[in-house]
């Protein structure tokens, strides 16, 4: 049976971590298995491998992967050509559900924000001002700063009608100052959006809303006292989306509205 070079990539490259859906591995150059197709000084890639499931038909199971990482790959394209912060596209192989992007040098918000998975643990947040800010200075940029970043980044998305569909702050990356270039000499952080696998295309103002509800959940879930954090995402999202943002926030006040009777009902 011949191996393709995508299942050699998996077979000899660092097993990162595994979901439900897909296992995260690193590579790096120089590998045997690259000959002609990246030199040594190519960088790292971070290889999405959409594994086969047992339990799904194999007919089913091999068209599903190969729609999913088509359609994951199209959604962060179609970011990156709207000037949106995603990893860039290294490889695609649909059949063997392997999606290979750009290495992120750089910090998930989940281990940089309070009560996250790496905090020291402290429950108690009296105020946003009480964050250890020692870590973002190394990034150039403040607590409002990193809020308002994140506003803007998903109003750019949804400007382009791309929906993430996992909205967290897992799915967040901070990229370290020294590791990224910019046109622009007063850009000094670079906050980049991460894992489409659950994203589609729509122009619906319901899934926009949604879309930002499932990250304020986010917020409330993983972060303490994030009320004020997420409100300065608001305002980075509505500066940027202008003449949209009374439509989305009207909706958005419904599908939180929703979202607590569901919660009263259990």
């Amino acid at each position: 049976m011949t191996i393709s070079l995508s299942q050699n990539l998996i077979r000899s490259s660092l097993p990162i971590a595994q979901g439900a859906e897909a296992a995260s591995r690193f590579d790096f150059p120089p590998m045997k298995v690259y000959k002609a197709h990246l030199t040594p000084e190519s960088p790292p890639i971070l290889l999405k491998y959409r594994f086969q499931k047992d339990y799904r038909h194999p007919f089913l199971d091999a068209n599903l992967t190969r729609s999913r990482i088509a359609g994951e790959a199209r959604a962060i394209l179609k970011c990156l050509r709207s000037g949106v912060h995603v990893p860039g596209i290294r490889m695609v192989d649909a059949t063997d559900g392997v999606l290979g992007i750009e290495w992120i040098e750089g910090q998930s918000l989940r281990i940089l924000l309070p009560g996250g998975a790496e905090d020291d643990g402290s429950d108690n947040v009296d105020n946003v001002d009480s964050m250890d800010s020692d870590i973002l200075n190394d990034y150039g940029v403040s607590v409002d700063e990193l809020m308002k970043l994140i506003g803007i980044e998903i109003a750019k998305m949804h400007r382009v009608d791309v929906i993430h569909g996992d909205l967290t702050t897992s799915n967040m990356m901070l990229r370290r100052p020294e590791s990224f270039t910019s046109s622009d000499p007063n850009v000094t952080t670079e906050l980049v959006l991460i894992d489409f696998g659950l994203s589609y295309q729509s122009t619906l103002t319901e899934d926009k809303a949604v879309d930002l509800y499932v990250l304020e959940r986010a917020f409330a879930s993983t972060h303490p006292d994030s009320e004020p954090l997420f409100a300065k995402v608001l305002a980075g999202y509505a500066e940027t989306t202008g003449g949209n943002w009374p439509a989305i926030k009207h909706r958005l006040d419904d599908v939180r509205l929703r979202g607590r009777k569901r919660s009263m009902v259990g």
